[in-house]
């Protein structure tokens, strides 16, 4: 599943800093103390995981439904707009003063509506979502803590760091993905979900309707 920055999985390795990094390392060169174990470092790419797990087609088409009543709504807004628009250019050169400017007000309200119903739909799809995945995703962090104490890792990256940024890991070993172990540790098969789920955004149109003019009339200005 595509998720953008903000509702990425807080992975324990997030609490490390620049130098923590160089730190660590360097326990491999120092002498072995009877409680030091050796380090062992191992990655994972989380959009994979959550790609794989049978909630994420759940959380896809929840989305999709709230999206599309999210949709519904607007487009109403919109046809309600289009005909009380349609009517004012039809009847406008019969309309007083008072009528006119009476028509356009309301048009132009309904206009600003639809744009502030636009931006809150989007806000509400992002925020339903993070909803939705949190259950998830702490469902997979106590999987990666429970995989990296099973198999003896010491520290678990993240691979895929999202779009627009750069990844924790850069390079690694391929013995060092502990993917598909997360996925076997909550009894789902690696690699039964070959296409990644595609993020739902809500169905908006292109752009706010214009508000309708009538070029044959103009409104005195008092």
């Amino acid at each position: 599943m595509i998720l953008t920055r903000t509702f990425r999985l807080a992975l324990a390795v997030a609490a490390l800093t620049v130098a923590a990094v160089p730190a660590a390392l360097a326990q491999t060169t120092a002498p072995a103390t009877a409680s030091a174990g050796p380090l062992k470092i191992g990655y994972t790419n989380v959009d994979y995981v959550l790609s794989q797990m049978p909630e994420s087609k759940q959380i896809e088409s929840q989305l999709k439904d709230y999206s599309t009543q999210l949709k519904n709504q607007l487009d109403t807004k919109v046809t309600e707009y289009r005909t009380k628009g349609e009517a004012y250019q039809k009847g406008a050169a019969t309309m007083t003063d008072v009528i006119r400017a009476d028509k356009e007000k309301e048009l132009t309200n309904l206009q600003q509506s639809i744009q502030e119903f636009q931006q809150n739909a989007e806000q509400s799809v992002q925020q339903k979502q993070q909803q939705l995945l949190k259950p998830v995703l702490d469902k997979v962090q106590k999987t990666i803590d429970a995989v990296a104490t099973k198999n003896g890792y010491t520290y678990v990256f993240n691979s895929d760091a999202g779009y627009g940024t750069t990844p924790i890991l850069l390079h690694g070993p391929k013995d060092g993905d502990i993917s598909d172990l997360v996925l076997k540790e909550m009894g789902v098969t690696p690699g039964q979900n070959n296409q990644p789920a595609a993020s739902v955004k809500p169905a908006t149109p292109a752009a706010t309707p214009a508000a309708p003019t009538n070029s044959k009339t103009k409104v005195k200005k008092k």
